[in-house]
């Protein structure tokens, strides 16, 4: 494993509530009020791009991608899920996998854009009662993943 890099926020912290972590890589739930359903597949060593990776790594971050988006479609049934690799604030490799619904206040625009109408509170708290259950099958899966 590559030496952790100081004041990198991901060598740092795990970057959310962990939910899975295997040696090599780790699957947090981001803690953003507005996308509860928020996950990252985070690389264990400090790389900044997917092609510092071996094939066996590529293959591996994109199994636990995968599986992610998976569990959330099947779970939550969103209208859509997002995955983004971008690493331009925090250069070291995470994929975000978010379940986006219709109603979320910036759909379709991304998270990180401007908000397209007011948060839904009764909709987020729905969402967020059933997110112990769901990190309790994502753990399970990604496991055997």
């Amino acid at each position: 494993m590559a030496a952790k890099v100081a004041g990198c926020e991901l060598c740092e912290h795990d970057g959310g509530r962990l939910v899975h972590h295997d040696g090599d890589w780790r699957v947090v739930r981001v803690d953003d009020a507005a996308f509860p359903a928020f996950y990252r597949v985070v690389c264990n060593r400090h790389v900044a791009e997917f092609s510092d990776l071996d094939p066996a790594e590529r293959e591996r971050c994109i199994v636990l991608v995968d599986a992610v988006e998976r569990t959330l479609r099947e779970r939550l049934q969103p209208t859509k899920i997002n995955l983004a690799s971008l690493g331009n604030v925090t250069p070291h490799l995470h994929w975000h996998v978010i379940a986006r619904f219709d109603w979320d206040s910036h759909f379709p625009q991304p998270v990180w854009g401007a908000a397209q109408r007011a948060p839904d509170t009764a909709r987020l708290a729905a969402l967020r009662a059933r997110l112990p259950e769901l990190d309790r099958v994502l753990a399970e899966r990604l496991h055997y993943a």
